[in-house]
């Protein structure tokens, strides 16, 4: 059996549905985050999706998921921590992105956008820039340390050392990699940067994934074997 694997998403719901439709025969799909619009809205994927959050996404609507109340009967969203049963795989998360002062937060202190007036060219996700639930925490970064037996470890965040488009500056995340040590999962996939890269990172495999207009991944359920496909 296959299972496909998205990278950042950010409103290209045609894409996607033409994607799954393309592989009528994979019976499920995750995401690693930014499945939203830039006005907050989701869709309804026409084989199951789970996903985990971006730093671009309508914080409400993943409240409302974890609550049990999702966006969409076909889409999954994956809380950070785990294990999550995703088919025959463990799979735990670690969504969002990394804000020094904002890692000691517990995550459900985390403040919500402060809901200033959306503008033309900043509507529902504009807000988001000081919505500080799109952080993960260092409590959801050692509940991620404790697992064991995990087949998939999705994150929004690169591990280091990530240099973006060649440039200087490493964008990876230490903590990333400490769970990586801790948890060795048997594949790690990551998003935000919008960059297929492949490489080893604390002995596991770390995959980091186009947005979904470029690339998409399907990787074999029983030996995580991962085929690169172009859009």
């Amino acid at each position: 059996m296959l299972i496909g694997a998205l990278g950042d998403i950010h409103g290209a719901f045609e894409t996607v549905q033409d994607i799954m439709t393309r592989h009528a025969d994979v019976p499920l799909w995750i995401s690693v985050g930014d499945v939203a619009t830039n006005d907050g809205e989701y869709f309804t994927p026409v084989a199951p999706l789970y996903w985990i959050k971006g730093n671009n996404e309508d914080f409400d609507v993943i409240a409302a998921a974890t609550a049990g109340r999702p966006p969409a009967p076909t889409l999954h969203y994956l809380s950070n921590g785990g294990p999550h049963q995703v088919g025959p795989w463990r799979v735990a998360a670690l969504g969002g992105t990394f804000a020094p002062s904002w890692y000691h937060t517990p995550a459900a202190a985390l403040p919500p956008a402060r809901g200033r007036k959306a503008t033309a060219g900043s509507l529902k996700l504009g807000k988001s820039r000081d919505d500080k639930r799109r952080h993960f925490v260092r409590d959801e970064v050692l509940a991620c340390k404790a697992l064991s037996g995990i087949d998939l470890f999705l994150t929004h965040e690169a591990p280091r050392p990530f240099y973006p488009a060649g440039r200087r500056i490493d964008a990876g995340k230490t903590v990333i990699n400490e769970v990586l040590a801790a948890m060795r999962p048997r594949l790690h996939l990551f998003g935000h940067h919008h960059e297929f890269t492949d490489s080893i990172r604390q002995g596991v495999r770390s995959i980091g994934l186009d947005v979904v207009t470029t690339s998409y991944l399907l990787v074999d359920a029983g030996t995580l074997r991962c085929e690169r496909v172009d859009t």
